[in-house]
């Protein structure tokens, strides 16, 4: 278990189902995912079943964001496209709509990055927010995280396409 004194990081568990399913069918998720079909509970179900949390065979992390004072799932984080030799992987993040703005998920990066650099041995983590997702380029930029490019007409939204800005964190060596 990853925590501070106000939340956790632990791995999906099968009583998560109802929520992941919420979570990652949310309709105004465009901005963070490249899902271009809702998943099943069916698929969520053997995701959890099989979660490997084991970085360097899965090479992802997902953990589920909970509340310490009532237990409440507030979202999930998470390293995608993790690779062992260089050191690095991709952060994303997700709080539920209804609990933002209460520090939540800067608290969970800062729990990430430190796990990330001290556990894990990462070099860095990068994150890609849509430019104009003003919320996230604040929190990456809180959590330490860089601005380091822009990757233009990166993301497609409909017939439109977006710009993204890539986020970089260094741990120190």
């Amino acid at each position: 278990m990853i925590a501070d004194d106000v939340i956790l990081l632990r791995a999906p568990e099968p009583d998560d189902l109802d929520s992941m399913f919420r979570w990652e069918n949310e309709p105004n998720k465009s901005d963070t995912s490249s899902a271009v079909a809702p998943l099943s509970r069916k698929q969520l179900w053997e995701y959890i079943e099989n979660y490997d949390g084991d970085i360097y065979s899965a090479r992802q992390l997902r953990m589920i964001i909970v509340r310490r004072s009532d237990g409440l799932r507030l979202g999930t984080v998470d390293i995608s496209d993790f690779e062992p030799r260089d050191r690095r992987g991709f952060v994303g993040i997700y709080i539920e709509a209804r609990e933002r703005r209460h520090g939540y998920a800067l608290r969970a990066l800062e729990l990430l990055c430190r796990h990330a650099s001290a556990v894990i041995g990462l070099h860095q983590l990068a994150a890609v927010v849509v430019d104009g997702n003003q919320a996230s380029r604040g929190l990456f930029v809180k959590a330490g995280f860089r601005p380091c490019g822009k990757l233009r007409s990166w993301v497609r939204r409909g017939r439109l396409y977006a710009d993204v800005i890539v986020f970089q964190r260094l741990f120190e060596v």
